[in-house]
């Protein structure tokens, strides 16, 4: 089972820090309202995944073992070419400032619908999370559900970690943001490197 909550917290760490749709819709209503009326956001994983898991779960039971594993291998290069990606993001020293919108959402349910359109959970739960959740499943339900509970306890306290830090900061300066760069880059690699153990492994 350990596993399984170091794999799901993992996974919720590097999504979290990763900048993307959610996490600009975040920042910008920090800007607007503050990150006190901002916070209760951070749970909005929790809201429009629900779908997205449920969906692709039914689709994933139903594949061949064979598609499985290429979901494992494909999952695998994923992360590792997200690694890649903040790793040279580092080397450049790039400062992620935070990305600015027309429009912010203004409650936890428009922040949902934010992520439910946002490609990324989709990647996850398809590549990633889903097929990792039928395989813990099969080794034990609890597992599974250690895996699922442990990557969004993660997500939400990272989220809310974000919208705090930038909210009483307003910056957390450079060298900050390029060490939260390495961490997300070292940690997909390693999780990167685990899927294409797990493909591996499946051959036996």
């Amino acid at each position: 089972m350990l596993e399984y909550i170091i794999l799901g917290g993992g996974l919720a760490f590097a999504a979290g820090v990763q900048p993307g749709p959610l996490q600009a819709f975040l920042f910008s209503q920090v800007a607007e309202k503050g990150w006190k009326r901002t916070l209760p956001a951070s749970f909005a994983p929790l809201l429009s995944d629900g779908p997205i898991a449920l969906l692709v779960l039914l689709v994933l039971k139903n594949l061949p073992r064979d598609m499985a594993r290429v979901l494992h291998v494909a999952g695998g290069v994923l992360l590792l070419y997200l690694a890649w990606a903040s790793f040279r993001s580092w080397r450049r020293q790039m400062e992620d400032a935070p990305p600015s919108t027309v429009s912010a959402p203004r409650t936890l349910f428009q922040a949902a619908l934010v992520n439910i359109l946002n490609p990324n959970p989709y990647l996850g739960w398809s590549l990633v999370l889903g097929p990792s959740a039928l395989e813990a499943w099969g080794k034990g339900p609890a597992n599974a559900v250690a895996l699922v509970v442990a990557f969004y306890g993660t997500m939400v306290v990272t989220l809310a970690a974000t919208i705090v830090l930038f909210g009483t900061t307003r910056a957390i300066g450079p060298r900050g943001r390029r060490a939260i760069l390495l961490a997300s880059a070292i940690t997909l690699a390693v999780l990167g490197v685990y899927q294409l153990a797990a493909a591996v492994r499946s051959l036996g």
